[in-house]
């Protein structure tokens, strides 16, 4: 097929899905092994701090995708300058933010471990697992600001292979510390918490050939990076993504409150097990809608609409393709995945996690409309609209429909609540897509 977009499209996509998957192994593979060596209570505590896990995640993509799409547009406009300024104040963001995690690890993990919900029963593990991530948070956010703007820098191959190198070190490390060296669940985190180290190393050699197009801007340099209405810029573009990964975060926070109070640590263990699926089908969105962001921000600072909304075409198509699949596949095979992670045969978890499956993922193809849109209106520097979808699927629908359907329902409810709240907002994504193309003078496909 004789078409430069198309192929354009099928390489930065194949490779932004390949790399996602690999970075939700992360959890996954935490996930595997801890539910072997520690049971119900490891799959708690691992439940219990993911939300912060996501917060820190939700931070660096903030950070590297909305100083990425940014970067990519001056760079098409040939205004280099202004390019390496973004670089710089996206970079002096992350170190101020890893400042804060990092700290916040140290001294008030217990306070923060606390607050997510841990009883005696699992507040020691919980507390374990959190210190480590929040003390290796510098790593994540660099490594994620660092893999947003090679894929922009045209280079979505590397960008991959840094992630999947990355996530394979994360899954041998984590077997090599929790069994033969019988070291637990610190270990399982301290090998999640070297896997971005990893990744940066594979990322280096890009930067010590010189073959990176960025570069620290001298002049924001010596002003500390804080370019008021540059870091207004990235911080409003990306605050999108920021939600997008936090709503993983915030659905566990709630959900995780709501179970607690309906059925104990037995219902958020069995919550963990769709959580942990949730990573990967999350992932294939989150790389399609990344592997698109830099192709339409490219072709928007060329002003070149006709390549935009064929990109966006290709990326509607794939994304209903594949939410078919993927429900298919946990539909008919929901006992053997939870079955993966029950390492006690407990049939309440396996009840719970079964029907929760097969209920909680008939948001997919919901999920495909609303992240590809949010994700098309931050790369053509429209960010209001895509903070519209974003605010909407992790506060102000999904919050009330939680606590109404769980009300009426219990754990049927908990689980209706995410697919009810992405329907609704892909209505409102859908009305809003169409009030923006009738308004644009760009409308034309």
């Amino acid at each position: 097929m004789n078409n430069p977009i198309f192929k354009s499209f099928c390489k930065y996509v194949s490779f932004n899905i390949l790399g996602q998957i690999a970075y939700s192994c992360y959890t996954l593979a935490d996930t595997f092994f801890v539910s072997i060596k520690t049971g119900t209570n490891g799959l708690t505590a691992l439940n219990l701090a993911f939300p912060v896990f996501c917060l820190i995640s939700g931070i660096g993509l903030m950070i590297g995708i909305g100083g990425g799409t940014q970067y990519s547009i001056l760079k098409s406009r040939k205004e280099h300058e202004s390019a390496n300024q973004v670089f710089t104040n996206a970079l002096c963001l992350v170190f101020a933010f890893s400042a804060l995690f990092f700290l916040s690890g140290l001294f008030f993990s217990d306070k923060i471990v606390k607050l997510l919900g841990a009883d005696d029963q699992v507040f020691a593990i919980t507390n374990i697992y959190l210190k480590v991530l929040m003390l290796f948070s510098p790593a994540f956010l660099l490594n994620h600001l660092l893999q947003c703007f090679v894929r922009n820098d045209g280079n979505p191959s590397l960008s991959m292979a840094a992630m999947m190198v990355g996530s394979v070190s994360n899954i041998v490390l984590d077997y090599i510390f929790i069994f033969p060296f019988r070291m637990g669940i610190f270990r399982a985190a301290f090998a999640t918490g070297l896997s971005p180290v990893i990744s940066m190393m594979v990322l280096s050699p890009y930067f010590f050939k010189k073959k990176n197009k960025f570069h620290f801007s001298k002049n924001s340099f010596l002003n500390l990076g804080l370019d008021k209405p540059c870091v207004k810029k990235i911080i409003t573009n990306g605050i999108p993504p920021f939600l997008t990964e936090a709503a993983s975060g915030i659905v566990m926070f709630l959900f995780n409150f709501i179970i607690l109070r309906l059925t104990g640590n037995t219902g958020v263990a069995a919550f963990g097990v769709i959580t942990v699926i949730s990573l990967v089908v999350i992932a294939l969105y989150t790389g399609l809608s990344q592997g698109i962001q830099p192709l339409i921000s490219q072709h928007y600072g060329l002003q070149d609409t006709k390549s935009i909304h064929k990109i966006l075409k290709y990326a509607l198509i794939v994304s209903f393709l594949m939410s078919a699949v993927i429900y298919g596949v946990i539909f008919w095979n929901a006992q053997l995945f939870v079955s993966v992670f029950n390492s006690e045969r407990d049939m309440i978890l396996q009840g719970y996690a079964v029907k929760g499956l097969r209920l909680y993922f008939t948001a997919c193809p919901f999920i495909g409309i609303n992240i590809i849109f949010s994700t098309y209106f931050i790369s053509i520097n429209k960010p209001v609209p895509a903070q519209i979808i974003s605010f909407l699927r992790s506060f102000f629908v999904l919050i009330p429909m939680a606590f109404l359907l769980s009300s009426l329902w219990e754990m049927t409810g908990v689980w209706c609540s995410y697919p009810l709240t992405e329907f609704v907002v892909a209505i409102v994504t859908i009305f809003l897509c169409l009030g923006h193309f009738l308004s644009s003078k760009y409308s034309k496909i």
